[in-house]
């Protein structure tokens, strides 16, 4: 039986539902259909420029940023697919803060619907730095369908974990 790391919140009839689905080979093709090829941001600074035009569009009043970047490292050592930091440093007498956004690289090759909801995700923890109801509310508010595009990435990031064989 398949554990299904990126579904562990879910309650166990959609895990197995999902278990038959893998089984079938049918998540797969669903997943091709419904959100086709790859996005076109393939650079740091591509990257940047579309999360602060996002960011203009949604969240005119937010904190501005200072970095976005792709992480090659982030799953690896934070468990996340996206990270949003606040360093903060002295600079004589005042206390300077920067905030940076860190995407996970399983990004570059992703859909853009994917990319385009953990951007959203980020986004809104300049807002509600916890996971809260607020802050749902604020993701589905930027992306109307935040909530179905969380699993149908929680599906692709499982198919990506698949032996090459399976």
């Amino acid at each position: 039986m398949q554990t299904l790391k990126y579904l562990a919140g879910y309650p166990e009839h959609v895990r197995e539902r999902v278990r038959t689905l893998l089984a079938e080979d049918r998540i797969a093709p669903m997943l091709r259909e419904r959100y086709g090829a790859s996005h076109a941001i393939r650079t740091d600074r591509q990257l940047y420029e579309y999360v602060v035009a996002m960011k203009e569009r949604h969240l005119r009043q937010a904190v501005p940023l200072h970095k976005v970047v792709y992480d090659r490292r982030l799953q690896v050592m934070q468990h996340a697919l996206g990270l949003h930091t606040s360093v903060s440093r002295v600079q004589g007498h005042r206390l300077k803060a920067s905030r940076e956004i860190r995407i996970d690289a399983v990004f570059i090759d992703a859909p853009a619907d994917f990319l385009r909801m953990i951007v959203v995700h980020e986004l809104a923890h300049l807002r509600e730095p916890d996971h809260t109801r607020a802050f749902y509310q604020l993701c589905s508010h930027i992306e109307p369908d935040y909530h179905r595009l969380e699993f149908d990435l929680r599906l692709y990031l499982t198919l990506r974990d698949l032996p090459r064989d399976a």
